[in-house]
């Protein structure tokens, strides 16, 4: 994206390591039997998403491409974040508090909010 600023050094930062601690929280999970095994690979995915798609951003061809990204970016932060939290809400796994993992994806998701809203010269409700 030529005379576009790409994401603040910042989020990429964030979303790595949320994507580090992601992984961390999925190894735990991937220990214990029942439904948090099964959502673990779920958010796996999605928790590495974010930092991945901020990084694709970084090279943007244009500017719908880095909305694009970073739109996708948003959608995997809102996935991430919900799915610890089904986990907390039905008492599944009380072994591995997502609480600083929910709070730091939900933080993620609103600077991502503001960046897609901002290039699109929009604010999102």
């Amino acid at each position: 994206m030529k005379n576009e600023p790409g994401p603040d050094p910042e989020i990429v930062g964030r979303t790595f390591r949320l994507g580090v601690d992601v992984v961390r929280y999925c190894n735990v999970l991937d220990q214990q039997p029942g439904v948090g095994r099964v959502l673990m690979s779920q958010i796996a995915r999605s928790g590495t998403s974010v930092g991945a798609n901020v990084e694709e951003a970084q090279a943007a061809e244009s500017k719908a491409d880095f909305i694009s990204k970073m739109s996708i970016a948003l959608k995997e932060a809102r996935e991430t974040n919900f799915r610890p939290r089904v986990l907390a809400a039905a008492d599944i796994q009380r072994l591995v508090p997502p609480a600083a993992l929910v709070d730091e994806s939900d933080e993620i998701r609103r600077v991502l909010g503001a960046i897609v809203s901002s290039a699109k010269g929009t604010r999102l409700a």
